[in-house]
């Protein structure tokens, strides 16, 4: 879709499009030409337009009742939720495009990628370390209960719908793919993602409504992300000589590092399982091996409250980059390092 466009709203209110700033399995977002940090996403052929023009009306209305207002209170603004629905104002009838406003996330955030790569971090967080980490995998857990206490359902949280700020604070997009009920009716999720997707969802008939359970796992797959340099928990070359196949499939084989480590083979240059506090390597243990012990996202932001209290994080002394738990006598980084790969590197002995 070319840019150039205008779009409309039902009150007859108009903005230009500028360029196409991101696109996904369902639509593209642009750039609005406009004083307010805007964007507007248009969805070309969703395979219901009715019932879609109707989801997005649903939720604009429901950003004013209580529970919604509440998720959007703060600054930032920690979700893009669809202000005004809009659609393409030029051509026929039938080559009609709906689709909504919503805020610009890039005005407060960088996108979520951005802080789980080394190469990333260094030029674009440049001041991030691993309690940076934590502090995103608090933010996200702590919004995700919020979302689920309101009764919504992400469906398909994963690092493409998210972003992130130097201090990890954590934004979340893409809200009108959630599930929701507005009355009798229940808009369902309608979105996966491969690697994000809860072993009981997966090869379950499209169209099977997601649950907050769902959520958690891909939580948890976040979190693991956040705490791990980005490394997927189901990463790895199964180790029973089997071909890797994908995330899913590990999944599906519970090849984890965490839960097994004899399951899987990794480079040696990954973060060591060992850097990450007890209470959180057993979390993600139960959250990996047992779905119906699945740790809640409250009971993750519990957890990774209590890791951030004064005396539980240690500077390397060698590295004032290097963060990690007082549980670990020495330094998780540095012992990274050692293997070819630095997820902070730093100048040695800068002061902390």
């Amino acid at each position: 879709m070319s840019v150039g466009l205008t779009v409309v709203s039902g009150t007859g209110h108009t903005w230009r499009l500028t360029e196409q700033i991101g696109s996904g399995s369902e639509g593209f977002v642009y750039g609005v030409d406009d004083t307010r940090p805007l964007v507007a996403k248009l969805v070309p052929g969703p395979p219901d337009p009715e019932a879609f023009r109707r989801r997005v009306a649903r939720l604009v209305r429901r950003r004013r009742e209580p529970g919604t207002v509440g998720l959007l209170a703060g600054t930032p603004v920690r979700l893009a939720w669809p202000l005004v629905p809009v659609h393409t104002a030029a051509g026929r009838a039938a080559d009609r495009v709906d689709g909504y406003v919503m805020t610009d996330m890039r005005h407060a955030y960088q996108p979520f990628s951005h802080l789980l790569t080394a190469a990333t971090r260094r030029v674009l967080l440049p001041r991030a370390t691993w309690a940076t980490g934590l502090r995103a995998a608090l933010a996200l857990s702590r919004l995700l209960a919020e979302v689920h206490a309101e009764e919504y359902v992400v469906g398909d949280l994963k690092p493409d719908n998210l972003w992130v700020d130097e201090t990890g604070r954590v934004g979340l997009a893409d809200i009108d793919s959630w599930q929701f009920r507005d009355g009798r009716e229940l808009f369902r999720g309608r979105m996966r993602t491969p690697g994000y997707t809860a072993p009981e969802r997966i090869g379950v008939p499209a169209g099977t409504p997601p649950d907050t359970a769902s959520d958690d796992f891909a939580l948890a797959v976040l979190v693991h992300q956040l705490l791990m340099s980005g490394l997927h928990p189901f990463a790895g070359y199964p180790a029973d000589g089997a071909d890797y196949v994908s995330y899913d499939d590990n999944v599906r084989h519970g090849r984890c590092r965490l839960v097994d480590r004899a399951s899987v083979v990794l480079p040696r240059s990954v973060p060591p399982a060992d850097l990450l506090p007890r209470r959180l390597a057993e979390l993600f243990r139960t959250a990996f091996a047992d779905p119906l012990r699945r740790p809640s996202a409250a009971d993750w932001a519990e957890a990774l409250a209590a890791e951030q209290a004064p005396g539980r994080l240690r500077v390397c002394t060698v590295t004032a980059r290097h963060v990690h738990t007082v549980e670990r006598p020495w330094c998780p980084w540095c012992d990274q390092a050692e293997r070819g790969v630095d997820s902070y590197p730093g100048h040695a002995r800068e002061k902390a």
